[in-house]
């Protein structure tokens, strides 16, 4: 009797809901055995690896740390550029309007011939009270940092001048201010207006471009008096030796 009870029941003997629990079981127990086979277990990842990853990683944020902070400087000085390029050229749009009625003080001081201010009292007095104005609007231009382009004799200058029309003018080297048609004006050191003037097309050239040098002019005659003796440099003193 006592070895029946040791034997494992037969499958085909037990209960249909039996046999179902007992597969069961057995299929989770070959899994367990498939699970824990040392062919599946995984691979530890060496540390020296790991260490490169990480320094890898470390490296590539503090590239971008870097360069976020260079790109947010960038940012707070050209605010700072900007805020100032504002408050010193805030007035260039009134400074332009201001300049015409400056150019109208100035044509009208201009129509009055030097005679007829002296035989007329009342001319003179308009005239007098012309050129006080014209004075403080020139000092409220040196206030505000407006200047006036010098730009009679000086040689053209793209930046600063306007081109109206060539001159002959042989007393001027090519390309120098000979009239000025109308003034021009910058505010600090931006354009504000160009000056718009008359160039000359040629003249007097410059001495220098065409001048020899005394070694030169003296090396040429040395040369021509040997030539003039049939006789090269060095000649003579090498038929002494």
């Amino acid at each position: 009797p006592d070895t029946n009870l040791d034997q494992e029941p037969d499958a085909e003997k037990l209960p249909e809901g039996k046999a179902d629990e007992t597969a069961e079981e057995g299929a989770v127990e070959a899994e367990s055995n498939e699970e824990t086979s040392p062919g599946d277990v995984p691979e530890e990842v060496p540390e020296e690896e790991e260490e490169e990853d990480l320094e890898t990683t470390v490296a590539d944020l503090n590239d971008k740390l870097l360069r976020a902070l260079a790109e947010t400087e960038n940012i707070r000085r050209r605010a700072v550029r900007d805020k100032e390029d504002a408050s010193k050229y805030a007035i260039s749009n009134f400074a332009r309007d201001m300049l015409a009625l400056s150019d109208s003080l100035h044509r009208a001081m201009d129509s009055v011939d030097p005679e007829t201010r002296q035989k007329d009292a009342a001319v003179e007095q308009i005239m007098v009270g012309l050129e006080m104005t014209a004075r403080e609007v020139n000092n409220a231009f040196e206030r505000y940092g407006i200047k006036v382009i010098e730009a009679m004799g000086e040689k053209f200058d793209h930046n600063l001048h306007e081109a109206l029309f060539e001159m002959d003018d042989a007393s001027k080297p090519p390309g120098t201010v000979v009239q000025v048609v109308e003034t021009g004006y910058v505010l600090k050191d931006r354009l504000l207006r160009p000056a718009k003037v008359g160039v000359s097309k040629g003249g007097a050239k410059e001495t220098a471009a065409n001048a020899e040098e005394p070694e030169t002019v003296a090396s040429k005659e040395g040369q021509t008096a040997y030539e003039d003796k049939g006789e090269e440099p060095g000649t003579q003193l090498d038929e002494e030796l």
